[in-house]
């Protein structure tokens, strides 16, 4: 919804506003304008990424619509599911996770977390660092070291695409002037032509900038941003996992663990600790 909202108002603030200074709209009617400053855009864009950046690019108007995985609810059932673990590690040892780590499909302690049990990178981000300690690694800095290791290439993954987006936003300006010069040569092929339809030729050329212009400030680089929000907003559910795990190696109580993690995450999406504490409650009577 706010992508569509955005994309209305750019697009009524600008063609809205040139008709109403008496514009005419059918000048900027110019495809193969569009299609020299697109069709270049995207082939430079081909050249520039690797194909898995190419695959992952494929979804990231699935990914703009969407947004942030991850709201308030998904946050206090991540901090539920640390809690639950936690809690079975302190009454029974850390050979009980065994059965559900190993596998996670069945388990019925992630069974409790379906957002969690869904999302195959935070559930294998979890088994693998609880798979460590159960074979027992107990370094709390080497874990960390290796934690930090795992998230920043998580981080860089995400953000090839977004320097890739940011890049296409960057040459498409360029590439307006490369469709305007060549609109000039064509007009000035047929300079022998009355004023009139040499004004019509070189307004048509014009469009060129306006349109390599228009489309990378208006949609490629906002697309840019919003890719780069999103995923430093997603970058926070994986660092309260490590947090919290990280806290409950280095001795903490379940409850004092889940607080650590919970302060990792932004303010406008964070429970308070009543909630976090009513949530873990309701965990523990359905015990």
């Amino acid at each position: 919804m706010r992508l569509a909202i955005g994309i209305i108002v750019v697009i009524a603030s600008v063609i809205g506003g040139y008709a109403a200074m008496g514009g005419h709209l059918e000048v900027l009617v110019q495809p193969f304008e569009a299609l020299i400053i697109l069709g270049a855009a995207f082939g430079a864009f081909i050249i520039g990424n690797t194909g898995p950046v190419l695959k992952q690019c494929a979804g990231i108007f699935g990914t703009l619509l969407r947004g942030p995985r991850y709201n308030k609810a998904a946050y206090v059932e991540l901090l539920g599911l640390q809690y639950s673990i936690f809690k079975l590690v302190q009454s029974k040892g850390m050979l009980a996770l065994e059965p559900h780590i190993e596998n996670p499909k069945d388990s019925s302690l992630f069974a409790q977390f379906p957002k969690f049990a869904a999302n195959h990178h935070a559930v294998e981000f979890m088994c693998d660092y609880l798979r460590m300690v159960t074979l027992g690694t107990n370094n709390v800095h080497e874990m960390e070291a290796l934690m930090d290791e795992e998230l920043e290439t998580h981080h860089q993954e995400n953000h090839r695409v977004v320097n890739a987006i940011q890049a296409l936003a960057d040459g498409t300006p360029a590439l307006g002037i490369v469709a305007a010069v060549l609109g000039v040569i064509k007009t000035m092929g047929s300079i022998s032509e009355p004023p009139e339809v040499l004004g019509h030729m070189i307004g048509g050329a014009l469009v060129g900038t306006f349109l390599g212009v228009f489309v990378a400030y208006a949609f490629f680089g906002p697309m840019a941003q919003a890719l780069r929000n999103i995923y430093e907003a997603e970058a926070k559910y994986f660092l309260s996992m490590k947090v919290g795990l990280l806290a409950h190696i280095s001795g903490n109580p379940p409850v004092m663990a889940i607080e650590f993690a919970r302060k990792m995450l932004m303010s406008e999406d964070r429970p308070s600790f009543s909630e976090i504490d009513e949530a873990t409650a309701n965990l523990q009577a359905a015990a």
